[in-house]
C-alpha cells in the first residue's frame, strides 16, 4: 500500500466552518493584549486565508475593543465578523453597532448552564437562565440574522438541562449553537456524545449549525474538537498558535491540518489556504509578543526540523519516512536536518555538500569528529559554525595570509596611517595607507596588499578581561558573492586584535575561492619589492 501524506479522497466531504477567535479568546490570554493595528493586520489576514468566521473582539469591554471591531467589520471582505456579548442587553446592543458595517455580521451571546457557574457566578435558578437566553437570543436576533448562542462550561451541564436551553435557544433564532468544552474537562468520547445526543433530542436541531469550543486544559482541545466533528458539529472555534485562557485554545493550525492531512477518517474540508499558516502563526507571536514552542505542532520550529541520525538517514532517503505532510503545505521552504550530537554521517556528508565542500574521506573524518566534539559543547549548531570548523582546519593548514609587524600612526593631529607588513603565500610584502581612524588605516593596508571585493558587514571589539590592560577580542565579518564569512582576532593591543581578525576573514574566503574555481590569491606587485621577497 503506498502512503499518500494529505490523502484527499474522492468521496464527498462535508465542508467544515472555521471559526478564528485569536482577537477575542486568544487576546484574552494574559500579556497577549494587541493594539488597534496589530488587530486589523491580523485579521486583514484571516480573511485573505479564508477563514470563515472572525470574532472580531468583546465590544464592550472598552471603547478600544469597540473600535476595532467597528474598523475590522468595515474591512473585512469575505469572512463574517461576529461580536462577542454576555446575555445582557447592552452588551448585545453595543456588539450589534459594532458589528452593522460588517457584509456579513455576527452577534455571539453566551450565558452558563453548568450548575457550579449557575450557583457561584450566576447565582440564578434553572428557570431564569432560560428566560434570560429567550430575551437576549431574541434581542440578538432582531439586531442581526446571524446569532450564535454559546452555553459557557456545556460539558459540565446536566445533559437534560444543556437540551433544554439550547432548544430555548433554537426558537428565540439562534442560527448556530455552540457547546464549549469551557475549562477543558471533557474527553473526546464524552464530547463526541454529548453533541449526538443534544442533536438527536432537540427539535429543530438540523436548522442550525453546531460549534465546538474547546480549550486545553488537559492537552486535549484539538481532540475534542474533531471528536465533536464527529458528533456532527460543523464549526470549530479556534486560535491561531493556539493562544487563550489558561492552557489555550484549540490551534486553528493543528486542526486544519489533521482534517487535511487524515481525510481517510476525516472526511471534511475547511476553506482555509493551508500554506499561509506558517505565516499567520508568524504574525500572531509578532503581535502579542508570545513565541511558539520549538516543538508545536505544525508552526514549531521544529515540526519540520530533524536531528536523530536515524530520522536524517530515513529523511535523506525518503521524506515520508518521517514527515507525514510538506513542508510547503503550511507555507515552511523546506524540511532542516538540525545539525548536532544526534546527527550521524550521512547527514554531515548531505550538509557539507549543500554548502559547497567536497572533502577527502579523511578530511571527512577529520571533519566530522571535530564537528562531534563542538556538538558535546554547543546547543546549536549552525551552517556557520560547520563552514567556520571546515574553513578553520583547511586555512590553519595553510594559511595563505599571515601577520608579520604592523605599526600604526593615530592621534589627533592626523592623518592616521598604518604601516603593514604581510606574508602572503610565502613572500613577504609592505604597505602603508592612510584612514579615516586607525583601524581604518589598517584595513586600507590589508586592502592595499591584498585586493578584494569583500564588504565589511561587522566589526566588533569587546574587552576579554577588565582593566587598562584587558585583550581585546575583535570580531570581523566580511561577505562576497552573498556568502558571509566571521572571524576573530585577539591581542592586547586592538589594532593588532582588528588586523588578525580581518586577515582572518580574508583567509576563509581565499579557502572558499580556491574550493569554489581555484582562483589564485592576487597580490599587488607593485608593493612587493625584491628586498621583501623571502
Amino acid at each position: 500500500m503506498t502512503f499518500h501524506p494529505e490523502a484527499n479522497p474522492s468521496a464527498a466531504k462535508d465542508r467544515v466552518l472555521i471559526f478564528d477567535t485569536t482577537l477575542r479568546d486568544g487576546e484574552q490570554c494574559p500579556g497577549a493584549t494587541m493594539t488597534f493595528e496589530e488587530k486589523l493586520e491580523v485579521a486583514a489576514l484571516l480573511d485573505e486565508m479564508g477563514v470563515d468566521i472572525i470574532e472580531a473582539g468583546f465590544p464592550i469591554a472598552s471603547n478600544g475593543d469597540f473600535e476595532a471591531v467597528a474598523e475590522i467589520a468595515r474591512r473585512t471582505e469575505r469572512a463574517t465578523v461576529a461580536g462577542l456579548a454576555r446575555a445582557v442587553a447592552a452588551d448585545i446592543a453595543r456588539a450589534g453597532e459594532a458589528v452593522r458595517f460588517a457584509k456579513r455580521p455576527r452577534i455571539h451571546t453566551f450565558v452558563s448552564t453548568s450548575p457550579i457557574h449557575l450557583a457561584h457566578q450566576m447565582r440564578k435558578s434553572e428557570d431564569e437562565v432560560l428566560e434570560i437566553i429567550v430575551a437576549t437570543v431574541t434581542q440578538a436576533r432582531n439586531l442581526v440574522e446571524d446569532v450564535e448562542w454559546s452555553a459557557m462550561d456545556a460539558t459540565r451541564t446536566p445533559l437534560d438541562y444543556l437540551c433544554r436551553c439550547v432548544e430555548a435557544a433554537l426558537r428565540a433564532g439562534a442560527t448556530t449553537v455552540n457547546l464549549p468544552d469551557t475549562v477543558g474537562y471533557a474527553t473526546p468520547d464524552e464530547y463526541r456524545a454529548m453533541f449526538r445526543s443534544v442533536r438527536e433530542r432537540v427539535p429543530g436541531a438540523d436548522s442550525a449549525t453546531f460549534s465546538v469550543h474547546c480549550h486545553d486544559d488537559l492537552g486535549l482541545a484539538v481532540a475534542n474538537s474533531l471528536a465533536g466533528i464527529e458528533g456532527g458539529a460543523r464549526q470549530v472555534e479556534c486560535t491561531i498558535n493556539g493562544i487563550g485562557e489558561r492552557a489555550g485554545n484549540a490551534a486553528l493550525e493543528e486542526v486544519v491540518m489533521a482534517i487535511r492531512t487524515r481525510g481517510d477518517v476525516l472526511p471534511y474540508e475547511t476553506g482555509v489556504d493551508a500554506t499561509m499558516l506558517t505565516r499567520a502563526s508568524k504574525a500572531v507571536t509578532s503581535a502579542t509578543s508570545f513565541p511558539v514552542q520549538y516543538n508545536k505542532a505544525i508552526v514549531g520550529r521544529n515540526a519540520f526540523a530533524h536531528e536523530s541520525g536515524i530520522h536524517q538517514d530515513g529523511m535523506l532517503k525518503h521524506a515520508q519516512t518521517y514527515e507525514i505532510m510538506t513542508p510547503a503545505s503550511v507555507g515552511v521552504a523546506k524540511t532542516s536536518l538540525v545539525m548536532g550530537k544526534h546527527s550521524g554521517r550521512a547527514a554531515f556528508r548531505s550538509k557539507l555538500e549543500e554548502l559547497g565542500y567536497g572533502l577527502s574521506d579523511n578530511q571527512f573524518q577529520d571533519a566530522f569528529e571535530r564537528f562531534k566534539a563542538l556538538a558535546d559543547r554547543k546547543k546549536h549548531v549552525y551552517d556557520e559554525d560547520i563552514e567556520a570548523l571546515v574553513d578553520d582546519n583547511l586555512a590553519t593548514a595553510h594559511d595563505r595570509i599571515r601577520l608579520v609587524s604592523l605599526t600604526v600612526i593615530a592621534g589627533t593631529r592626523g592623518p592616521q596611517r598604518a604601516t603593514l607588513r604581510l606574508d602572503v603565500d610565502g613572500r613577504a610584502a609592505t604597505e602603508e595607507a592612510d584612514g579615516n581612524g586607525p583601524v581604518d588605516a589598517v584595513f586600507n593596508a590589508i586592502k592595499a596588499l591584498v585586493p578584494h571585493e569583500a564588504v565589511l558587514e561587522l566589526y566588533q571589539v569587546h574587552a576579554v578581561t577588565e582593566g587598562t590592560d584587558a585583550q581585546a577580542e575583535v570580531s570581523v565579518r566580511l561577505s562576497e558573492n552573498g556568502r558571509s564569512v566571521t572571524a576573530k582576532g585577539a591581542d592586547p593591543d586592538t589594532l593588532v586584535a582588528s588586523a588578525k581578525a580581518y586577515l582572518g576573514a580574508l583567509n576563509k574566503l581565499m579557502v572558499r575561492r580556491a574550493r569554489g574555481n581555484g582562483e589564485a590569491l592576487v597580490v599587488g606587485e607593485r608593493r612587493i619589492h625584491s628586498q621583501d621577497v623571502g
